[in-house]
């Protein structure tokens, strides 16, 4: 794969929103460097995948209407910075995405009406029938929500059938498209291929993007109620591996090219390093 080639075959096909995208750049980059990026260098990265300034712009104001950015300027220059009301959000992502595989400590069976989008794809949230439903137990139950049941530790004898309530096909769906869109790009960097520092930031933010996308909506389950041949774990293995070859170019193009009020961005922080630590 010669310079140049990476990001036209990642992005092939692809539809990305600005918004998600936005949130994608936030978790990845600024979070671990501060939660403080510049509108110029957001709208530079988002560029690199074809999103026009006025969609950033849009996207961006959306956002903070949402209450997960706030803007604040600095004589003609505007930035953003994460909201306190969404470190939660972007912390739970991060656990999932970076930390070690972990496991629930059983399943939450609910009572409620109904959920909002955003709760139901926090919480991994499937109706089982009626006001009935399910979810993984982190330690914290969906806002509004009644127990009914808790069912204890990590063997799908506690929870039989658990896993008919989740949409498992289209979830494989997911992670094989992820496989299939990276696995040529990870091959060619494991036989020595290198990637310019500019297009390793985007591939990675790209990687990060699909595999979160996946991720945010697995609930999880024990490997033993998983269908046979489940794509999750090659999909978890190759966005670990992927992520680590693609680090050290992409941190010289985040030095280069993102900016905070007091400069540009630091390559590397003690909070991303621990990320990396996490994957290895």
């Amino acid at each position: 794969m010669t310079q140049g080639e990476a990001v036209a075959e990642l992005t092939a096909g692809l539809t990305v929103t600005a918004a998600s995208f936005i949130v994608t750049v936030y978790g990845d980059v600024v979070v671990p460097r501060g939660e403080v990026l510049w509108m110029g260098s957001l709208i530079g990265i988002c560029a690199r995948i074809g999103i026009s300034e006025n969609l950033v712009r849009t996207a961006t104001s959306r956002l903070v209407a949402a209450g997960r950015l706030e803007g604040e300027r600095a004589g003609r220059r505007s930035f953003y910075r994460l909201a306190p009301a969404a470190r939660a959000e972007f912390s739970e992502a991060a656990r999932l995405l970076y930390a070690p595989r972990l496991r629930p400590a059983g399943w939450l069976v609910l009572a409620a009406e109904d959920f909002p989008e955003e709760t139901l794809r926090r919480f991994h949230l499937a109706r089982m029938g009626g006001d009935l439903w399910i979810c993984p137990d982190w330690g914290e139950r969906p806002p509004g929500a009644t127990l009914v049941l808790r069912c204890a530790g990590d063997d799908p004898a506690q929870c039989p059938g658990l896993a008919r309530f989740w949409d498992l096909t289209g979830l494989a769906a997911r992670y094989d498209a992820m496989v299939a869109r990276f696995g040529p790009l990870a091959a060619d960097l494991r036989a020595g291929g290198r990637l310019a520092p500019a297009e390793a930031l985007t591939a990675r933010l790209l990687l990060v993007h699909l595999y979160r996308g996946a991720l945010l909506r697995d609930p999880l389950l024990p490997e033993a109620a998983l269908p046979q041949g489940w794509s999750g774990a090659a999909a978890q293995a190759l966005f670990r591996q992927l992520y680590l070859d693609l680090t050290p170019a992409a941190e010289v193009e985040i030095a280069a090219l993102l900016e905070d009020q007091d400069g540009v961005l630091p390559a590397a922080t003690p909070a991303s390093a621990a990320r990396l630590d996490s994957l290895k």
